[in-house]
């Protein structure tokens, strides 16, 4: 174990460093984005020689200059929540209540006020530099009785909370688009070249959601646009001129000058967050490089065998990740040191720790596959025994898997969330039950035996080891994965599970006051259960909840090409054999995931693709993970049947696994 301070150097000394480089750059991309806004704000089609000479003069001014300086400071917070808030794995929520709990989460809540203070302040900038109608606040009239005094400008106003309900409507679509979720790039560009590729899409989102957040302000204001200009005139004592037209009404907001003023400000305000944000997406996933051996005990913790067992921060290990892949096919060197023996002892250390990561995070995902197959399968619920008293069975099992010799060493796991795969198990951890729609929270009166029963300990690649199982859960188990490969292999059928009663045959009665609220629990739930209003909050979306699944999928795709591109290589480069011996294990493995992932793919709405939307800056590249992930996983058994070929008939594994793996050599998968 190392310590705290040697576990976060990655954020000290790379991610740190590469958010204030993004947002250094886009602090000098902001003078010439202001530039831009100032020519679109004031540009005449009359008189544009004077229009442009005029927008000069102004970008020299003194106002102008402290408005790029509060701008900057805009720009600062925007790269500081960034930097806060961002993953590398999306929350999807899996129901309509979900998606509401996330909005109204006090982190959330946060972030919404500090978008609403950052828009009214580019607001304010985008007033003073327009200037005219919009420039001030107040302003001098007079009364009837000709007394001067100071009256409302309810065009600064407007344009004011303007900025404020749009970024508050950019916090919300960031929540519902995932807008703080980073992805990284199958094809690996220049820094430049992406951000050139990008810009386009960040004006075009920009003016698109602008022009929808305008238009429900404008009907917002319409209707309650008196509360926020009475307050204002009571606070700072305006008062309101008579001969002016009010601005919440029909005749005053039919105004095409005023409504493109604040179009292009809710423009600019976007435009300047997104280039935050994308330049943000580009330098922190950027491909950095991780030896992977050092000289110095000092060093081992930044070595590439290290930091893949890593449970925090998750853009390590998917960094480390990434950089197993590439060196795995483009680094011969790199690849020489993944395959040499250590001095002395000659163990193959590196390897083993490389491919036991690998295999740990491949297990993880078919055991969560196994939990939500068999969760659809049962539809949440244990067939219940019909006897009048409770009885416990247990069946005792045999069963083993492809993997379970190299991951002896392993303790027994627990099921995984997908938002959580690296560092949380379901039970007792942190996680919230609304983005897990397979492992709900079991204290919750929704939750029911058959999934409590999901939660006992299994081991890695093995659905049934050592679980208390019902009967008719296990005809629902796969030969694949029930059969034991001893018996396979000898040609003798998989041993049945047999139910034999448990040393305490009836449990202790429970008292009448638990009783009572037991029942009194389940008429609630029937009541609930019969609004559709209720119904509709709590309804599962297929769809997210497949979503969710393969949420953190793109680990698993670079395990899987960084496993077989060594496996693929270590057929002329290996000169140890360290590869061959776990060769078994990878095989099973993977054939195991595969079996797990073409049976999720039979299940309703998990073979739909979904669209992608083009109108927004939040990234959906994880609605597809899993399509990636199955032609992924077929490739890579594929370059490892095609590269050893008829070898493979040598090696050591279970009936049903050379079976099915015939079929690729075959070339019939």
């Amino acid at each position: 174990m190392f310590s705290a301070e040697q576990s976060c150097w990655f954020v000290r000394k790379v991610i740190c460093w590469r958010a204030a480089a993004s947002i250094a750059w886009a602090v000098l991309l902001l003078p010439p984005t202001t530039a831009v806004f100032v020519i679109l704000s004031g540009f005449s089609l009359l008189h544009p020689i004077q229009t442009i000479s005029e927008c000069l003069s102004l970008l020299g001014s003194g106002s102008a200059i402290f408005s790029l300086i509060l701008l900057c400071g805009v720009v600062l917070m925007v790269g500081f929540l960034n930097l806060e808030y961002y993953t590398v794995i999306p929350t999807i929520p899996c129901s309509k209540i979900a998606l509401l709990g996330q909005l109204l989460h006090p982190r959330q809540f946060v972030n919404s006020l500090a978008h609403c203070i950052m828009g009214i302040i580019v607001a304010w900038c985008c007033a003073v530099t327009i200037g005219g109608r919009y420039e001030t606040l107040g302003y001098p009239c007079t009364q009837s009785d000709g007394s001067p005094q100071m009256c409302l400008n309810e065009y600064h106003l407007i344009l004011l909370l303007a900025g404020a309900f749009v970024g508050f409507s950019h916090s919300l679509l960031g929540v519902i688009h995932n807008m703080n979720y980073v992805s990284f790039h199958t094809v690996q560009q220049y820094k430049y070249l992406r951000f050139k590729g990008s810009l386009p899409l960040v004006v075009k989102c920009s003016a698109t959601q602008a022009l929808y957040s305008i238009r429900n302000y404008i009907i917002v204001y319409l209707f309650l646009g008196y509360i926020p200009r009475a307050w204002i005139c009571k606070t700072l004592n305006l008062h309101l001129n008579s001969s002016d037209n009010p601005l919440d009404t029909i005749a005053g907001l039919l105004d095409l000058s005023l409504f493109y003023h604040l179009w292009i400000s809710a423009t600019f305000l976007l435009c300047t967050w997104y280039i935050t944000l994308l330049l943000f997406r580009i330098f922190v996933t950027e491909v950095y490089s991780f030896p992977v051996q050092s000289s110095f005990t000092d060093d081992i913790h930044q070595c590439l065998p290290k930091v893949l067992t890593d449970k925090h921060p998750m853009i390590l290990k998917f960094l480390a990740l990434q950089d197993l892949a590439l060196l795995s096919q483009h680094s011969p060197s790199r690849r020489c040191e993944v395959f040499s023996l250590s001095q002395p002892g000659g163990h193959p250390h590196n390897w083993n720790a490389i491919s036991k990561e690998c295999l740990s995070l491949l297990a993880d995902l078919t055991q969560r596959l196994i939990a939500y197959h068999d969760t659809i399968a049962t539809n949440g619920r244990a067939k219940s025994l019909s006897t009048g008293s409770e009885r416990k069975t247990s069946s005792e099992t045999s069963v083993t898997s492809g993997t379970e010799d190299l991951m002896s060493p392993r303790p027994t796991l627990l099921m995984k969330t997908p938002a959580s795969v690296f560092a949380r198990s379901i039970v007792g951890g942190p996680s919230s039950p609304l983005t897990a729609p397979f492992t709900p929270d079991l204290n919750s009166p929704f939750a029911s035996p058959g999934l409590r029963r999901l939660t006992a300990p299994v081991e890695q690649c093995s659905p049934w080891h050592g679980s208390v199982q019902s009967p008719h859960i296990m005809r629902r188990a796969p030969k694949l994965w029930s059969a034991s490969t001893d018996s396979l292999a000898n040609g003798s059928p998989p041993s049945s599970p047999a139910s034999v009663p448990s040393p305490k045959q009836e449990s202790s009665k429970p008292s009448l006051l638990a009783q009572f609220l037991q029942n009194r629990k389940e008429q609630v739930k029937n009541f609930l259960a019969k609004r559709v209003l209720i119904m509709y909050l709590f309804n599962k979306l297929p769809e997210a909840s497949s979503q969710a699944l393969f949420a953190d999928s793109q680990a698993h795709i670079w395990a899987l090409e960084g496993l077989s591109y060594l496996v693929q290589a270590s057929f002329s480069e290996d000169q140890f054999g360290v590869v061959q011996t776990a060769l078994p294990n990878i095989l099973s493995c993977m054939l195991v995931l595969q079996e797990a992932v073409d049976r999720h793919f039979k299940l309703p709405h998990a073979s739909s693709k979904p669209v992608r939307s083009t109108s927004s800056m939040g990234d959906s590249t994880y609605k597809t993970l899993r399509f990636a992930l199955r032609a992924t996983l077929k490739t890579a058994i594929y370059r490892i049947t095609t590269t050893f070929g008829d070898h493979l008939n040598a090696v050591q594994m279970s009936a049903e696994h050379r079976k099915r793996l015939q079929q690729f050599l075959e070339y019939k998968e």
